[in-house]
């Protein structure tokens, strides 16, 4: 009898610890809800997930993703064999967009994560230990911050070569001081407040101050600039594709594909039509999915 007690005791208290965590999500909610912008946000990127995940299912024509032509159907207007049309070398342009989703959120997640990966321990580095190391440390990030994102990532694509993991690499170079100086600005503003002065107070290390109270109260900005920051990196690659120094032919990358399609635009205006607004759409709605999240992780932002 005992023991049913304390298991259903157990139950209890952790039932009593998600109360909080329960309270957020049905205050969260209506903000969400209420917000039409955000909601268009997130349906599409969750359709973009969906569509990209099971490109290969849905793709009429996965082999033209791979490189495969078929000279016989080229520059078929759209139609219900193919819903976007065909390409130059007859490849199907719905089930290159299909792929090419697969292709932009690679390139958004792996240079936003390299970027955290260099500007996160360099910003917290420098808000928390300031001194010298934070004078290098920015002027350092200054140094990059004085060239425009898309010309750095430009010119150090153009001297690596032409080649998608190339145009990645540069567009992380390029990315990481916005992190840099977001994260120290954080930094220096919550290493000021009460309860880390508290804890260096009592004794607590350094580094356990750093990871239990300044980074965790520093990730509300950095996780809203980097779902803003995917779409405009998808842009990037996009543009640096769409130069000539970013995926090669025949990745199904939207970039190259706006590209090549423009050549052939004026009697064949479905080969940039289709990519060009997959791009748009994107962008969008990572924008709105920012807004969004700023709005509830933010409470000053929040409307109700």
């Amino acid at each position: 009898m005992r023991q049913d007690w304390n298991v259903m005791k157990r139950y209890r208290e952790r039932v009593e610890a998600r109360l909080p965590q329960v309270r957020e999500i049905a205050y969260t909610w209506p903000i969400i809800r209420g917000n039409v912008l955000t909601m268009v946000g997130i349906a599409i990127v969750l359709a973009l997930i969906v569509l990209g995940v099971l490109a290969p299912v849905i793709s009429p024509y996965p082999e033209h993703a791979m490189g495969a032509t078929s000279s016989e159907d080229k520059f078929q207007p759209p139609s219900f064999r193919h819903l976007f049309g065909t390409d130059e070398l007859g490849r199907d342009i719905f089930s290159r967009v299909l792929f090419g989703i697969r292709i932009s959120f690679m390139i958004g997640v792996i240079v936003i994560g390299l970027a955290l990966l260099v500007g996160l321990p360099l910003g917290v580095i420098a808000g928390c230990a300031g001194g010298k190391l934070d004078e290098v440390i920015m002027r350092v990030t200054d140094m990059f911050l004085s060239f425009p994102a898309l010309l750095l990532a430009l010119a150090i694509s153009a001297a690596l070569g032409p080649a998608l993991v190339n145009s990645m690499i540069a567009i992380a170079i390029a990315w990481w001081p916005w992190y840099t100086r977001l994260v120290r600005g954080q930094a220096v503003s919550v290493k000021e407040r009460p309860f880390v002065e508290a804890a260096v107070a009592t004794g607590v290390r350094r580094l356990r101050i750093i990871f239990r109270h300044v980074l965790p109260n520093c990730l509300t900005p950095i996780i809203v600039q980097a779902s803003m920051d995917f779409g405009s990196v998808i842009l990037t690659a996009a543009s640096l594709s769409f130069l000539g120094l970013g995926a090669q032919p025949p990745e199904p990358e939207w970039g190259l594909m706006v590209s090549i399609g423009r050549n052939y635009f004026l009697t064949n205006w479905w080969l940039t039509t289709f990519p060009g607004f997959a791009i748009v759409i994107t962008v969008l709605a990572f924008n709105f999915l920012g807004d969004g999240l700023r709005e509830i992780l933010d409470p000053r932002a929040r409307r109700i």
